[in-house]
């Protein structure tokens, strides 16, 4: 008893059986899970008001510790995401009450973003709730299953993946 993913397989196989599918069977298994997950995951930031890339900034300052403060280029560095999209989340942010943005006293030219106390409140219960959905959405994986699968994929994004320049020899 097969899912969608093994019929996709099996009928390439017939097709083309020529080639090595493993790569497909992984990525395709991925990209399913990512696809069933996200709806599930992003209904607990939608509850709050917040988008998932919202809740990534205000994630990105609470685990800077206090006071909760960073400078933009800090963000958008520890995001991985352009200067422009991280104003706009900001805007909104501090449109919502969940930062303040002030001047960096060290350097005029800057701005420090810092978590509002109703923001620290909003990240805490989110990521509280969100903690607990991720839980309950591996459920079906051991303890060891689980540290098996991180593993895995941390050697995954370890190669050509996670570091684009990097080639073969």
């Amino acid at each position: 008893m097969g899912d969608a993913i093994d019929r996709i397989l099996e009928e390439w196989r017939r097709e083309r059986p020529d080639l090595d599918l493993s790569a497909m069977e992984v990525f395709g298994r991925l990209a399913q899970v990512v696809r069933l997950m996200m709806p599930q995951v992003d209904r607990v930031f939608t509850k709050r008001g917040l988008r998932q890339g919202e809740f990534d900034v205000l994630a990105a300052l609470r685990r800077a510790g206090p006071p909760y403060t960073l400078i933009p280029s800090e963000l958008s560095d520890v995001l991985m995401m352009s200067r422009a999209g991280m104003t706009n989340r900001l805007d909104r942010l501090e449109a919502a009450g969940l930062v303040q943005r002030s001047l960096d006293p060290a350097d005029r030219r800057s701005f420090l973003v810092r978590l509002t106390d109703e923001g620290l409140r909003v990240v805490d219960e989110a990521l509280t709730e969100h903690a607990a959905n991720l839980a309950r959405l591996a459920a079906p994986l051991s303890s060891e299953d689980a540290a098996m699968l991180a593993a895995t994929l941390r050697k995954l994004l370890g190669g050509p993946l996670g570091n684009p320049g990097h080639r073969e020899a």
